[in-house]
């Protein structure tokens, strides 16, 4: 049993990241028909939202895009920012629609925002507690511990929607600002299904292991 509630979740994990990096492989070969680049993409979409102050920048790394709120940048990875294919201007889309939340103020941005500095401190200290609690065999401290974990599955929770909703607005800004054409929908679709499908995954993951280390405290009290 508590074997199975550690192996599902990293085989979970696993076939996630092979599904992303499949999808990531298979259409970053497949050049857009309007032939821009990431940050070409990117650019424009920012200009068109009225986020001209938000800089794109190259990053190091594979797939180490992201948006960074307080610098007000979207960093792009290299093939991201260079290349024309159709998982360049997908992901490049993606960062964008993280941008025009922040504008537009969406509520689980807000909240996850929130609990970022929250959730980082309860899930170092959480496992501490737990530890502690356990191998000193005081299992209601060792509770507590196991509690202030769980803010991570909260954290998660609302990161899927944010996660999403960004997905949503690339694949509505890429068709409506003609970047693709309608045989290219198709594979938008599946490219930001993939990146997302990773966020679900990760919080299943975290379920099952908050799970597994529940059953070994109810176990051993």
């Amino acid at each position: 049993m508590y074997l199975s509630l550690f192996i599902i979740p990293l085989i979970i994990v696993i076939g996630a990241q092979a599904l992303v990096k499949g999808a990531y492989n298979k259409y970053k070969m497949i050049e857009s028909k309007q032939g821009k680049t990431g940050f070409e993409v990117a650019r424009k979409i920012l200009d068109k939202n009225n986020l001209k102050d938000i800089h794109i920048v190259e990053t190091k790394g594979l797939m180490s895009d992201h948006y960074d709120p307080k610098r007000k940048v979207i960093r792009l990875s290299s093939e991201v920012f260079h290349k024309n294919s159709i998982a360049s201007i997908s992901i490049a889309a993606h960062e964008c629609g993280h941008a025009i939340q922040h504008k537009n103020n969406y509520p689980f941005i807000k909240i996850r925002n929130i609990l970022v500095p929250f959730v980082n401190f309860t899930s170092k200290i959480g496992y501490v507690i737990l530890f502690i609690g356990f191998f000193a065999s005081l299992l209601d401290i060792a509770f507590i511990g196991l509690i202030l974990l769980s803010t991570t599955l909260l954290f998660q929770l609302i990161t899927l929607p944010v996660e999403f909703d960004a997905s949503k607005r690339a694949k509505a800004i890429l068709i409506k600002g003609q970047f693709i054409i309608k045989e290219e929908e198709i594979k938008v679709k599946s490219m930001l299904n993939a990146a997302a499908m990773t966020y679900v995954a990760a919080l299943i993951a975290n379920l099952l292991e908050i799970l597994r280390l529940f059953l070994m405290l109810t176990r051993n009290r």
